[in-house]
């Protein structure tokens, strides 16, 4: 059993934990502990975990309440592999486990491969990674392309994309997709750049998709519903879906996903293992990565990334944390450094420019060069709460803005430039946690306040504040609301003391969010404890990928 000092539990843990320890037909001090185990779980959960670690005497307790079972009949709770579930989850988990076996184990013959690997790749050699993932991927039904940014990851697939068309032809129905809007327009652009310069017939390059989607726009929102339109009885209409940024999927999602495949279908997931697992429940993509091992490709050559800021992640991703420091505090290169200044007031010197220009935005082609102008800087933070929180550093930002004499007013919450995020879904207005909209006047109505959004095609969408789902002010966001997004630079700005929530994976994600430079405001030891600590989620989906039944933390 976990120490129960390792969970906090908040009213749902505990109600929950009741509700079913009055049913669980135990007596004391055998129901005492049934309601331990589940509180900790439901707290487990909320804390990203799919499952908690029981022992065989734990196991045996819970075997004996109708309220546990092992899976094949409904019951609130599952044992399975020496760990407690929720019943939903643990379907989810072999549900996910037994197609993603299905599929990895299929292969498909490709006629004279190695030439055409050869006219995708053709300054390759045999032992190239980018090549070794196209010949997965042309081979395969499964495919996982991991490694860090720059690494060439879309690249690859866009050539994958024209080496499958020209294998099947352009019948072949292709369909792209990532998590969030702002991820789902990166690809579009690179799957774009990936396939400029091939010697294809034109009819062959136009049937590569110019657009990505959502994942929840790919399978389909229903109005006032959580369920999609595409399932395992409506499969998607697609022969190959590629999906970017698989380390932001969650455990639900991907088996959503993984089920509206149609018969025969391919699934190429890309992704960075090292980043930060999903905010939901699991570790999808690191667990696929480690288990199904013939199905992997880890690209780790840098094509793009800036050299300095990579090698900074290097240092963070090897736990070398005075490696790391080291580089900050000498500053070289000049676009790695610690920031010497209060961090509100160089933020609002960072957003000056962009403020200056929402107050004279007047077309669709100022709000989109608006949008490039936001998304040159962002303020991250590890924490929510404190004076290094998200709601704080917004905040001072604010104040700091109106101090500068730029019009952010102090009783009006929705001026112009103002940058919101949603987060919850909305699935009638399909706005989803995560995305980033701005506030402007609405000069063909009047001047009213709106909220302009990018859709992941590039075009606008404006919407009443009013409207809008649950939403708050983002000149700061946290780290785990950066996965998906690049900005040119980054301030990261770390809590001022220690917290659980800091870990390698957290800084290594803020790093990588960097184009150009990236800023560290923060203390040398809450910087050293945060590289120190490895995030570890517990989950049975790597075990029951391996053919086992338990599971491992990751």
């Amino acid at each position: 059993m976990m120490n129960e000092n390792l969970f906090n539990h908040d009213l749902l843990d505990r109600h929950l934990a009741a509700f079913l320890a009055d049913r669980s037909g135990l007596a004391e001090p055998g129901r005492g502990h049934f309601r331990t185990l589940v509180a900790d779980l439901s707290a487990a959960m909320a804390g990203g975990h799919v499952c908690l670690p029981v022992t065989a005497a734990e196991a045996a307790m819970l075997d004996g309440s109708p309220m546990a079972g092992d899976g094949s009949r409904p019951t609130p709770l599952v044992v399975a592999g020496g760990r407690l579930y929720l019943h939903r989850y643990y379907r989810y988990e072999r549900r996910l486990a037994d197609q993603l076996l299905r599929l990895a184990g299929e292969r498909h013959h490709a006629d004279a491969l190695e030439g055409l690997l050869d006219s995708g790749f053709p300054a390759a050699g045999a032992a190239d990674r980018q090549r070794q993932a196209a010949r997965l991927a042309l081979t395969r039904s499964l495919v996982l392309v991991t490694g860090g940014p720059g690494t060439g990851k879309t690249y690859t697939v866009a050539r994958v994309l024209a080496l499958l068309l020209r294998l099947h032809g352009p019948g072949l129905r292709l369909a792209l997709a990532a998590p969030t809007g702002k991820a789902a327009m990166r690809l579009s652009e690179s799957i774009a750049a990936g396939t400029s310069g091939l010697d294809f017939a034109p009819e062959l390059l136009a049937a590569v998709p110019a657009k990505a989607s959502t994942l929840h726009r790919l399978l389909g929102v229903r109005p006032d519903s959580s369920q999609f339109r595409h399932d395992a009885g409506n499969p998607l209409p697609a022969d190959v879906v590629v999906v970017d940024e698989a380390s932001m999927i969650d455990l639900a999602l991907m088996a959503r996903l993984v089920d509206a495949l149609g018969p025969g279908g391919r699934l190429i997931l890309l992704g960075d293992r090292d980043q930060l697992a999903s905010v939901e429940s699991g570790a999808v993509l690191a667990d696929c990565c480690q288990a199904l091992t013939d199905n992997t490709v880890e690209l780790d050559r840098s094509f793009r990334f800036d050299e300095g800021i990579g090698m900074f992640a290097t240092l963070v991703n090897g736990r070398d944390a005075d490696g790391a420091w080291d580089m900050l505090e000498a500053a070289r290169p000049g676009n790695v450094s610690l920031l010497q200044d209060d961090f509100p007031v160089y933020a609002v010197a960072r957003y000056r420019e962009y403020m200056e220009a929402a107050v004279r935005v007047e077309s669709d082609e100022g709000i989109r060069e608006l949008f490039t102008l936001l998304g040159r800087f962002r303020v991250l933070c590890a924490v929510r709460q404190g004076a290094q929180g998200t709601m704080a550093v917004n905040a001072a930002i604010e104040h700091g803005l109106r101090q500068a004499g730029i019009a952010v007013g102090s009783g009006e919450a929705w001026y112009p430039g103002r940058p919101v995020m949603v987060t919850s879904n909305d699935y009638n207005l399909e706005l989803f946690n995560g995305d980033v909209g701005i506030c402007l006047p609405d000069r063909s109505a009047g001047g009213r306040g709106m909220v302009w959004f990018e859709r992941p095609d590039g075009s606008l969408r404006s919407l009443l504040p009013g409207r809008l789902p649950q939403c708050e002010t983002v000149y700061a966001m946290t780290v785990h609301k950066s996965q998906g997004s690049e900005f040119d630079e980054v301030l990261v700005v770390l809590p001022e003391h220690d917290s659980q929530v800091l870990s390698r994976e957290l800084v290594y994600t803020a790093v990588t969010r960097a184009r150009k430079a990236v800023r560290v405001a923060g203390r040398r030891e809450i910087m050293a404890a945060a590289i120190g600590r490895t995030l570890s989620r517990n989950s049975g989906l790597s075990a029951m990928l391996a053919g086992g039944t338990g599971g491992g933390a990751v």
